[in-house]
């Protein structure tokens, strides 16, 4: 699991000795943003009125700081390992928009909840189409 910072950063040499990354999207976006997903609730609606944030990170992934992360793993893992395997386990995996943009960033499968998974799959169906375009 890359769920930190760091082994975002290092996904090159983690990469040399594993065959896949799953992104804990949840935990790298709590450790990345510096924000409790448990407590988070008390405010983050007021943050996105309010302009500070532009949606729930936790609930849609944060392309510019979050997901940059995800792009660079991507990037330097596949930069030391051709084949490896890459995809997501969390509940961005049933956000269209986030399943959008780890379509975007070369990711080969989502996870998430299984309630989640029509909408999930029908995401998935539209970032591929939309990626031929």
């Amino acid at each position: 699991m890359i769920e930190l910072p760091r082994a975002a950063l290092r996904a090159g040499e983690i990469a040399e000795s594993a065959e896949f990354f799953s992104f804990g999207t949840n935990d790298l976006t709590q450790t990345t943003m510096g924000l409790s997903r448990d407590d988070s609730g008390k405010f983050l609606g007021t943050f996105v009125e309010r302009a500070v944030l532009p949606h729930d990170p936790f609930v849609s992934i944060d392309a510019e700081g979050v997901g940059e992360l995800v792009g660079l793993a991507c990037a330097r893992g596949r930069a030391a390992r051709a084949g490896l395997k890459l995809g997501i386990c969390g509940e961005h995996g049933g956000d269209p928009a986030s399943v959008a943009f780890f379509e975007r960033v070369g990711l080969d499968y989502v996870s998430c909840s299984p309630y989640r998974v029509p909408i999930a799959r029908l995401a998935a169906a539209q970032a591929v189409l939309g990626n031929k375009r």
